[in-house]
């Protein structure tokens, strides 16, 4: 076996796009100096997270990283995909983090891909699962990915700070990816979303629907936002209390236009400490 030769590079910017393309173009890389300016220099928790999807989903995949975690060397191996997966997206990031790449990883696996995410699945810094669901899933189709067979379920919410959240996603393999021109964005027809409360009064998802409906009824009439309440934790509300509504504009050229918020606990608390600190 001949020496690996690695394509060179630095810091820690796009660091899921450069392990995504390195994955789908089989290129060894080589990533130097990983936040190492930062007080807490090296990989984060949930870059590292990433990077133990990735060989989940892959056979032959090899990681290198050093002690003090600046330098990482991927050596990329052959997707597989594969059901009964499960992973823990851990608490830093959210999961929609991961399903960014992961979705287009399971396009290009030798089977169809059944894995089960836990962790975060609202907060403010990432995409929620249910924009994946009620925006990113239905624009695919425009790309030539069958409808048949992407799924994705919400099993129980977590918000921050600590989770508990679950989701079943099912990714079918596509043969090949049709190119579109898409320019066209239409003008909006119709808006769905849906409102969500885990472990806190239903009375807040009320409002919010409430609210949202107020607004955009004075610009059309076909507007439903659903509601997904849950108290309990036997009802999949997670381990945090928190509260939060994702809505999409559907166009008239068959564009999704996504937005959606999350308001934890376990924010709220750290926003009002730090107010405190620097007072």
């Amino acid at each position: 076996m001949g020496k690996i030769t690695y394509k060179k590079l630095k810091g820690s910017q796009n660091m899921r796009q450069r392990l995504l393309l390195a994955t789908l173009k089989s290129t060894p890389i080589l990533i130097e100096v990983i936040h190492a300016d930062d007080t807490l220099p090296g990989l984060r928790p949930h870059e590292i997270s990433l990077l133990h999807l990735f060989e989940k989903l892959t056979d032959d995949c090899v990681v290198e990283i050093n002690e003090t975690g600046t330098k990482l060397k991927y050596k990329p191996g052959i997707i597989v995909g594969g059901s009964n997966l499960v992973h823990d997206c851990g608490v830093s990031r959210a999961i929609g983090y991961f399903l960014e790449p992961l979705i287009l990883l399971g396009f290009f696996a030798r089977k169809t891909l059944a894995i089960i995410l836990t962790g975060i699945t609202n907060d403010s810094k990432d995409p929620s699962v249910d924009t994946f669901r009620s925006t990113t899933f239905p624009m695919l189709k425009h790309f030539g990915v069958p409808s048949e067979g992407l799924k994705l379920e919400i099993k129980s919410r977590g918000v921050s700070p600590h989770g508990g959240g679950e989701v079943h996603l099912t990714i079918p393999t596509v043969q090949h990816l049709r190119a579109t021109m898409w320019t066209d964005e239409g003008m909006v027809k119709r808006i769905r979303g849906e409102a969500f409360t885990t472990r806190v009064s239903p009375q807040l998802g009320n409002e919010m629907i409430y609210a949202a409906r107020g607004i955009f009824n004075r610009l059309l009439p076909d507007v439903y936002i659903a509601s997904d309440y849950r108290k309990r934790l036997e009802a999949g509300s997670g381990n945090s209390p928190g509260y939060g509504i994702s809505l999409v504009a559907e166009t008239t050229s068959g564009c999704c236009i996504s937005a959606d918020t999350t308001v934890s606990y376990g924010e709220k608390q750290k926003i009002l400490k730090a107010r405190t600190r620097k007072s």
